[in-house]
């Protein structure tokens, strides 16, 4: 209850403070609690189709711990798990503690949406400071529903409600990862048995190659307009993130093995080593999202080659289990439960940002 009270202020004080208005405001008292009342909705409907399956499967778990970040977070909450102390023995048990989650969160997030967005206002286009937040086959197709036409000049400010969907989607979006033992790791496992770990690792390095990707996209637009490194750091600022997952799932990963096997010898690149190394180059990443300076930037990619190359030589670049998920039975799902499967994996792909906040 204290972590969940904390997380109520935390993201209250986080919303309310990120409005137009006076901290102390009603228009921003209004919005903070409008935030925090659909966020918090999402999040424990999530937690809570986790435990009521675990429960079903007696499997024993605990009640969400639920995690306040204010401020650092745009959210203020990194979201909440639970603690399953049981072991999860057959697929349908996986496939349902799994996807219930997500699943649950969804039926909350999409409706809130749907109103949220079509009480959503439209105000004039303003390049200065904008913050653009990342679109998905799914958010696209929703606007068109209940979002109102957006002239030209103009452009559509979110209300509480809908950006609280919006972080709800997004944060489902990553919880739906087919990786390790995130929720998306735990459908996939459960549908495609051990041949997951071979997908886990290879959607693991796609999160690198997107933050390649989206640099490069979006710095051969500027070298095309005739700019050179005038933009960079805002081309990396707004792609990063894809390369802190890239860091953060491998961290899970090495703690998540460590944990379930107290015997084996520690990781040769540690938890904390990458830990330290990612926030070190998001924060230079954060000081020059206005550097324009070329040695700057050759620096900062120096810096994170040699990081990948220390993956490469004996991390998560190279041989490594990292992802392997807990075996378990090894009877078929039946076809009503590998549809449920199917459709989960579907909704990770319609929830799919390939850039989700940009400056």
């Amino acid at each position: 209850m204290i972590l969940f009270a904390c997380t109520v202020v935390s993201v209250f004080v986080t919303a309310a403070s990120g409005d137009k208005e006076p901290f102390f405001s009603k228009a921003a008292l209004l919005h903070g609690g409008q935030f925090t009342a659909a966020l918090l909705a999402i999040l424990v409907a999530h937690e809570l189709g986790h435990f009521v399956a675990s429960r079903i499967h007696r499997v024993e778990a605990s009640l969400p711990y639920f995690i306040p970040l204010p401020f650092l977070s745009p959210f203020g909450t990194m979201g909440a798990v639970i603690r399953m102390r049981g072991t999860i023995t057959t697929r349908r048990a996986l496939l349902d503690i799994g996807a219930s989650g997500p699943l649950a969160g969804l039926a909350v997030a999409l409706p809130m949406y749907v109103w949220g967005v079509s009480h959503s206002r439209l105000v004039a286009a303003s390049q200065e400071g904008m913050v653009e937040l990342g679109e998905s086959i799914a958010l696209k197709l929703l606007d068109r529903y209940a979002g109102p036409t957006i002239p030209t000049g103009m452009e559509l400010e979110l209300s509480p409600v809908a950006f609280a969907a919006w972080a709800g989607l997004f944060i489902t979006m990553i919880n739906l990862l087919p990786v390790g033992q995130l929720d998306g790791g735990h459908v996939a496992y459960s549908l495609f048995g051990p041949r997951q770990d071979a997908i886990a690792r290879n959607v693991h390095r796609a999160t690198l190659v997107f933050f390649f990707v989206n640099v490069v996209g979006f710095w051969s637009r500027d070298l095309q307009a005739g700019l050179r490194f005038e933009h960079l750091g805002r081309h990396v600022g707004n792609s990063v993130f894809w390369l802190v997952w890239f860091e953060m799932l491998a961290i899970l990963g090495s703690l998540s093995r460590r944990a379930n096997d107290e015997r084996r010898p520690p990781e040769k690149l540690s938890a904390r080593t990458r830990a330290i190394a990612t926030l070190g180059l998001v924060g230079l990443a954060s000081v020059g999202q206005k550097q324009s300076s070329p040695v700057y930037w050759v620096v900062w990619f120096a810096a994170l080659a040699g990081l990948l190359v220390m993956e490469w030589r004996v991390g998560c670049l190279s041989k490594h289990d990292l992802f392997d998920h807990p075996p378990t039975g090894a009877e078929p799902l039946g076809v009503g439960r590998a549809a449920i499967a199917v459709i989960t994996l579907v909704v990770f792909a319609l929830l799919f940002m390939p850039t989700p906040i940009a400056m």
